[in-house]
């Protein structure tokens, strides 16, 4: 409004609802149980989009990956076979077959704690992204059914409407993600000391020494040793909503005195 001189003051800066800080979870095994590009697949076999010796091998690797956590080989493997198998299938197709495999596979597979960690982290205002090698229109359906902020995936070269079989950027994993997620971190005006990350894979490490509150769900044998050396919190997020709410206090408490030590070790060795 106009004061006396008939200057207008300026209009007071809308206050923050992220007050700069998110949490990012890693998909496959840690929200969710198994590899959401093997539901992918497994919808694509039902399409006859490939032969049944290739959809048992991803069979084949879905299932060491939920018993014993993801390989380098594995993960390569995988990530190779999609980018083959997707050369001339239309953009808009992927896009209608997320929505599908979401309703028919993911959902059922979404753990509830960690559906409910999620949530009380996006009822406390924070941003929650999904970050994953999975490609990006399958992460962008999951995280909009789940109401979280956004999701960050992998993203196939498109060209007038078909995958062409190569990538745009790296595949989202291991270093990558810590990438993705701190370039995102400067957009977004986050303070990564303050944020959350989960994962329940060693190869994920990148990505949980970036932010002040690294968790381990469901981790493999690497990660749990590695979590547990360093004063990590580790959880399984299979009884539900009573384990989110403890493990969402415990992960703050435990983050905290994580960040002391990292500080008084690097003060230590300075």
């Amino acid at each position: 409004m106009p004061d006396a001189t008939g200057a207008v003051e300026p209009l007071p800066e809308p206050p923050d609802p992220v007050r700069g800080e998110a949490a990012f979870f890693d998909v496959d095994n840690t929200l969710m149980r198994g590899a959401s590009l093997f539901h992918v697949a497994r919808k694509m076999y039902q399409r006859k989009a490939f032969t049944l010796r290739f959809a048992a091998g991803l069979a084949w690797k879905q299932m060491r990956f939920i018993m014993r956590g993801e390989t380098m080989t594995d993960v390569n493997s995988v990530r190779d076979a999609a980018l083959a198998f997707a050369i001339g299938i239309a953009h808009e197709d992927i896009l209608a077959l997320g929505e599908e495999v979401y309703d028919e596979m993911i959902a059922s597979k979404i753990w509830p704690g960690a559906k409910a960690l999620a949530e009380q982290h996006l009822s406390s205002d924070r941003q929650v992204w999904l970050v994953t090698g999975s490609p990006v229109e399958v992460a962008g359906v999951i995280s909009s059914r789940l109401g979280l902020t956004g999701a960050l995936g992998t993203v196939g070269e498109v060209a007038e409407g078909l995958y062409t079989g190569r990538l745009v950027g790296d595949f989202l994993h291991g270093p990558a993600k810590a990438a993705a997620v701190l370039a995102l971190a400067e957009r977004e005006k986050l303070d990564l000391s303050r944020c959350w990350g989960y994962s329940d894979s060693y190869n994920d490490l990148p990505l949980l020494t970036v932010v002040g509150h690294p968790v381990a769900i469901n981790p493999d044998s690497r990660l749990r040793r590695h979590a547990r050396a360093n004063n990590w919190p580790v959880y399984h997020f299979r009884s539900g909503r009573r384990a989110a709410t403890v493990g969402l206090r415990a992960a703050t408490v435990i983050g905290f005195v994580y960040g002391l030590w990292r500080g008084f070790a690097r003060f230590r060795s300075s």
